[in-house]
């Protein structure tokens, strides 16, 4: 019989809503005991609204209270590598919100608090998680479109001032980053699972519109091992918003369109010889039934990696390539030079801040 996972949220803000729809997607595998948030009556109201049994204040209270198997973390951001350490430390896996953490570092402690309890912190990637994309990554993988040559990788996202007037968002020490962390983190994380190693990056990055410490904009040119060349934008400054990922490949370009979540409908296949295409068309229309990008997709999967004790895939050195990779993208804009896979290392500031504390100092109004 099929264990059921007992699990806790911490975080009840909008993103909350997303792990108790998630929670229900595991048709009981994952029962939702408890919820903690430093605002008490957010947390009773919240817990009431999902009939949720028991509200916290304190997380460490909660841990320890309710032994849970799961911590699903949804606080901000500059908490999350302290709280996915003392979960693993209370015997339980996580399921912790993007960003994972501030720096390699810390990711490495993470990683040090797995091999030390035996536990698991995966991060929220959910655009890994969909049929189509296993689908279409299965395609890829098979030489069906043949090598990838170019890609695009755009997140043009519009945030306002009232979006930045939370007082934890817009600085590194709490929000850990700007679009390139908050934003863009999903796609350019994507087109990572996608197309593989990365090589190199060369990066500007920029704050110029609002009145944030950290960026608005930031854009790459990166090289991937495969030898393919990717071009990426990221942004809260575009009103018309849009997530766009593009693979142009030797027989085929594959794109996908959609703005926080997609499904099967989302892809667009352009044969690049349409008329002895038929062998590749047919291979692309047997897409498996249709499971979008969400939260329930990827707790689903949590699910079954603690059912068979394996590493989840947003866990471990998948984790840390792409953390890896927007630091990289940090150092490039801020020192100005093309920074190699493998070049940030303990003693580098990269390694420590993602920032490497030569980012422009701002200041909120």
């Amino acid at each position: 019989m099929n264990k059921t996972y007992r699990a806790v949220l911490v975080g009840t803000g909008g993103i909350g809503d997303a792990h108790v729809r998630a929670v229900a997607d595991t048709l009981s595998r994952v029962s939702l005991v408890a919820a903690c948030d430093i605002d008490a009556t957010r947390a009773r109201a919240f817990c009431d609204k999902h009939k949720i049994p028991a509200s916290y204040t304190d997380y460490a209270a909660m841990l320890q209270a309710e032994r849970p198997d799961i911590v699903l973390i949804a606080a901000p951001p500059g908490l999350h590598a302290d709280m996915s350490i003392a979960a693993m430390e209370a015997g339980a896996w996580v399921l912790c919100e993007k960003p994972l953490c501030a720096s390699l570092a810390e990711f490495d402690r993470i990683a040090a608090a797995e091999q030390r309890t035996g536990r698991r912190t995966a991060c929220v990637f959910q655009m890994r998680f969909a049929t189509s994309n296993t689908h279409v990554r299965s395609l890829l993988a098979a030489g069906r479109f043949g090598r990838p040559l170019i890609a695009v990788c755009n997140t043009l996202w519009y945030r306002d001032a009232a979006y930045y007037a939370v007082p934890w968002r817009g600085r590194w020490s709490t929000e850990l980053g700007g679009p390139t962390m908050s934003q863009g983190i999903h796609t350019m994380d994507h087109l990572l699972h996608l197309l593989g190693d990365w090589t190199e990056v060369k990066a500007v990055a920029d704050t110029l519109y609002h009145q944030i410490e950290v960026e608005d904009v930031s854009m790459a040119l990166v090289k991937f091992a495969s030898g393919a060349r990717a071009s990426i934008i990221n942004s809260t400054l575009c009103p018309r918003q849009e997530t766009y990922l593009r693979l142009d490949c030797e027989r085929a370009t594959v794109e996908l369109t959609h703005l926080y979540a997609y499904q099967r409908e989302n892809w667009k296949l352009t044969p690049a010889d349409p008329a002895s295409s038929t062998e590749l068309m047919t291979a692309w229309n047997n897409f498996p039934p249709d499971v979008g990008s969400t939260h329930g997709a990827q707790l689903n999967a949590l699910v079954g990696n603690m059912d068979a004790a394996t590493v989840p895939l947003t866990s471990g050195a998948e984790a840390r390539r792409t953390l890896e990779f927007l630091t990289a993208l940090y150092k490039s804009a801020y020192t100005d030079t093309t920074v190699t896979r493998g070049s940030i290392q303990p003693g580098d500031s990269f390694y420590t801040a993602l920032h490497g504390g030569l980012a422009p100092v701002r200041h909120k109004k």
